[in-house]
């Protein structure tokens, strides 16, 4: 198509208007200063970076003297640095230089962003109509203000905390005002700080007051529970525990850790009744079965003990050996030879079977096994060496029970050797001796 003089005249117009346009807005970027670097914001960014020890070296750069510089955000982010620097004695000092900082400072109402103007807009401006403007909710600086302290005082007591400075904790929480008792952990936090000040009452009642407020959190009724323990109030505890796998949906392994606990401050009967409610909940969890087999080994109930080893090596075979071990010590020495055979580690099958024939007192299968223990590398342990001598002592065999004595180096094996050798010479010179 040919364009017309006019339509070409535009063209060349438009074209020199662009080619204007570009040219001011390069000649006015050239012209323009730099913008001065912001090191609040940059150590802003290298705090959400996690990259504090640059964070720390941009708000060294920052100038205090700028107008409208805010201080009391300046100490914050020092204080916020060097608590993930722990560096908590200047975090300490920081914050509470923010505290007072925004105790004075002066909040204004953000200021409304104003609308980029284009040519589309205002054309759907001129059409459409002017829209309503949305009411906004009137700024409320003293809001603000009490928001922030609440904020600054969490932060020092957690710096006060990791100085071990509990009183200070419990103190600068009051100050948090509602903020400093509106979560759980808040209350396990000033619990346990009056624990470590031996206010054992107050770190229960608070405790309590945590738990009418949060009677979801289960937190509160474990943290009570440790404490009772350590108190020695052990029935009570044993209530506790109830309450607690009442509030949740509990596991072996939460059963386990409760019944260890009981255990280990010598509370084996009610260890024991912990993992008996866990057994029947939880039929199939070996380690279940194996503690409280191990609870009853320390009450002297070697065949429930073994019973329970091997319940427990039909859901996990690693427990096989144990199961064997436990009714080999309690003389069911055919049960034990079978649950043997099953152990698929054939070292440890192997020690295993040369205990059960010494205890049968079946020296020469003992010395049947002495390929296999030269093979599986077993003689290293001395205690194995030993058992050979003497089934070689007890055959009557030596010269091979002398050979395997003098490998022994073991102080206590070593005084058991120098006995044998002596049985050994009264049996050389006398064999009536050794009938």
């Amino acid at each position: 198509m040919i364009l017309t003089n006019n339509n070409m005249t535009k063209k060349i117009t438009t074209l020199l208007l662009v080619t204007l346009l570009f040219s001011v807005e390069a000649e006015a970027k050239r012209k323009a200063k730099p913008s001065p670097i912001d090191h609040m914001a940059l150590a802003t960014m290298m705090i959400y970076d996690g990259s504090f020890e640059k964070a720390a070296a941009e708000l060294e750069e920052v100038d205090k003297n700028k107008k409208d510089f805010d201080i009391a955000k300046y100490y914050s982010m020092q204080g916020i640095v060097s608590m993930k620097l722990e560096r908590y004695e200047k975090a300490v000092g920081f914050f509470n230089k923010a505290i007072t900082q925004t105790k004075i400072k002066v909040y204004k109402a953000p200021a409304e962003a104003k609308e980029k103007f284009t040519l589309y807009k205002y054309a759907k401006k001129l059409i459409n109509g002017e829209e309503k403007k949305v009411k906004k909710p009137s700024f409320d600086p003293e809001k603000r203000r009490a928001e922030q302290l609440s904020k600054l005082y969490l932060y020092t007591s957690e710096a006060h905390y990791k100085l071990e400075e509990y009183k200070k904790v419990i103190e600068t929480l009051d100050l948090a005002g509602e903020a400093g008792k509106n979560k759980a952990k808040l209350y396990t936090l000033r619990a346990d700080c009056y624990w470590k000040l031996k206010e054992y009452s107050n770190a229960l009642d608070i405790i309590n007051q945590g738990f009418e407020k949060f009677p979801k959190k289960s937190i509160l009724l474990k943290q009570k529970f440790y404490y009772l323990i350590d108190l020695g109030l052990f029935q009570h505890a044993l209530e506790i525990s109830d309450q607690y796998f009442a509030t949740i949906t509990p596991t072996a392994k939460d059963y386990i850790i409760f019944a260890q606990t009981l255990a280990s401050s010598a509370q084996l009967d009610k260890a024991i009744m912990i993992l008996e409610k866990s057994k029947l909940l939880f039929p199939e969890d070996a380690k279940t079965g194996v503690l409280l087999g191990h609870l009853y080994l320390k009450k002297d109930m070697l065949h429930v003990t073994a019973d329970l080893f091997e319940r427990s090596s039909y859901y996990d075979h690693n427990f096989t050996a144990e199961a064997a071990e436990m009714h080999r010590r309690a003389s069911s020495i055919p049960h034990a030879l079978y649950l043997n055979s099953q152990i698929t580690d054939k070292a440890e099958k192997i020690k295993q079977k040369i205990a059960i024939f010494i205890q049968r007192g079946e020296f020469v299968r003992v010395i049947g096994l002495k390929d296999a223990m030269y093979r599986y590398n077993i003689l290293k342990d001395e205690n194995l060496r030993y058992a050979l001598a003497y089934s070689y002592f007890m055959v009557k065999d030596y010269k091979k029970a002398e050979f395997h004595l003098k490998k022994l180096t073991k102080s206590e094996l070593f005084s058991k050797a120098t006995l044998i050798r002596k049985n050994i010479e009264k049996c050389k010179n006398n064999s009536m001796e050794c009938l």
